[in-house]
C-alpha cells in the first residue's frame, strides 16, 4: 500500500512521504474445476469395456506363470501325437497282410483252375452241363477279383486316423475308350453269330456251341462293365486297376476257347474271330498298363510341382 505524503500544520513536523506497506505473501492452493459439460467441438469420450468378461479381472488364469501353461500344452500335444502314431502304426500293420492276401487269392480263384484244372473234367461235350462248368469256373475267377478289389481299395485308403477319404475320379476320356473298348468286344462275338444264323458265315456254327465258346465271355465282359461303372460312381481309387485285372484273365478265357473249339471241331472262320479277339484285348491290355504308368508319371509330376511350391513360398516368407 502506498500512503501519500501527510503534512502536519499544528506541530510543522515533516512526515517522509510514500511510505511502502508490504504485507507477507501468502501461500494459495488453485483448485481444479471439474466441469462434466463438453463443448460441442470436443469429441464424446470413449468408454471401453468387455461384453463378455469371464475372466472377472483374472488374466492368464489357472497357472501362475506363462511358462507352465507353455509347458503344459506342449506336453498334452505330444501325448496326442503319440496315441494317433500308434493308432496308424496298428492299421499299418493291418493291412500289410492285404498286400499278399490280395494277389493269391486272385491267383487261386483265376489262374489255378484255368492253368492246372483238366479240360477233361470240365467240358463233356457240346451240352448244358459243359456251358455251365465253363461259367461256374468264371464265376469263381470273378468272386475272387472282386476280394482282390476290395482289398485294394482298403489299402489305398489313408492309415491316418479323421482324415478324410481318398476319392479318385477317373477322367472323361478314359471313361469313355475303355466303354469304346468293352462295346467293341461285344459287338464282334454277337455279328459272328448273327452272321451265322444268316447263312453268312459257312459252315453254320450251333447256338450251343456258341454259348461254350464265347457265352462265359460275354457274361463276364458284362460283369466287367458293371464293377467298372461301380467304381466310377464310387470314385474309388482302384478304378484303374480294374480293368487290368479282368482283361488278363480274358486272354486266358480266350484261349481256352481257342483249345474248346478244336474239341467241338468248330469252323475255321470261328477259330479265325477268336484269335482276332486274343489280338484285340492284348492290344488294350497294353494300353491299359500304359495308362498305369501315365497315371503314376501324372502324379509324380503333381506332387514335385506341390513340393517346389512349398519350396518357394517358405524361402519368400523366410
Amino acid at each position: 500500500m502506498v500512503v501519500s505524503k501527510i503534512r502536519s500544520t499544528n506541530h510543522k513536523i515533516w512526515k517522509p512521504a510514500n511510505y511502502r506497506l508490504t504485507f507477507p505473501r501468502l501461500a494459495t492452493k488453485h483448485p481444479a474445476i471439474c466441469c462434466t459439460n463438453v463443448t460441442p467441438w470436443d469429441p464424446a469420450p470413449v468408454a471401453y469395456a468387455l461384453k463378455d468378461d469371464t475372466t472377472k479381472g483374472e488374466f492368464l488364469s489357472g497357472s501362475t506363470t506363462l511358462f507352465e501353461t507353455l509347458d503344459s500344452d506342449q506336453t498334452k500335444s505330444a501325448e496326442s501325437l503319440k496315441t494317433d502314431t500308434k493308432q496308424v502304426t496298428k492299421l499299418g500293420y493291418i493291412s500289410w497282410p492285404m498286400w499278399l492276401m490280395g494277389p493269391l487269392v486272385l491267383l487261386a480263384t483265376g489262374m489255378v483252375p484255368t492253368l492246372w484244372l483238366p479240360l477233361s473234367s470240365i467240358f463233356v461235350g457240346p451240352n448244358i452241363a459243359s456251358l455251365l462248368s465253363l461259367t461256374g469256373l468264371d464265376c469263381i475267377f470273378n468272386l475272387g477279383a472282386s476280394l482282390f478289389l476290395l482289398m485294394a481299395d482298403a489299402c489305398s485308403r489313408p492309415n491316418i486316423v479323421g482324415q478324410d477319404q481318398c476319392l479318385s475320379q477317373p477322367p472323361f476320356g478314359y471313361r469313355f475308350w475303355n466303354m469304346v473298348a468293352t462295346v467293341s468286344g461285344f459287338i464282334l462275338p454277337l455279328i459272328m453269330l448273327f452272321g451265322s444264323q444268316k447263312g453268312l458265315f459257312q459252315p453254320e456254327l450251333p447256338p450251343i456251341s456258341f454259348g461254350i465258346l464265347l457265352g462265359p465271355y460275354l457274361l463276364l465282359l458284362a460283369v466287367q462293365m458293371l464293377t467298372e461303372m461301380l467304381t466310377w460312381h464310387w470314385e474309388s481309387p482302384v478304378w484303374l486297376v480294374t480293368p487290368v485285372v479282368y482283361e488278363t484273365y480274358r486272354v486266358l478265357q480266350l484261349m481256352r476257347g481257342l483249345k474248346l473249339g478244336a474239341e467241338l471241331g468248330a469252323p475255321a472262320w470261328t477259330v479265325h474271330v477268336i484269335r482276332g479277339l486274343v489280338c484285340w484285348w492284348v492290344l488294350v491290355l497294353g494300353v491299359q498298363v500304359m495308362r498305369v504308368a501315365w497315371y503314376v508319371g501324372f502324379t509324380a509330376q503333381l506332387h514335385q510341382d506341390g513340393s517346389s511350391d512349398a519350396s518357394e513360398v517358405e524361402m519368400s516368407s523366410g
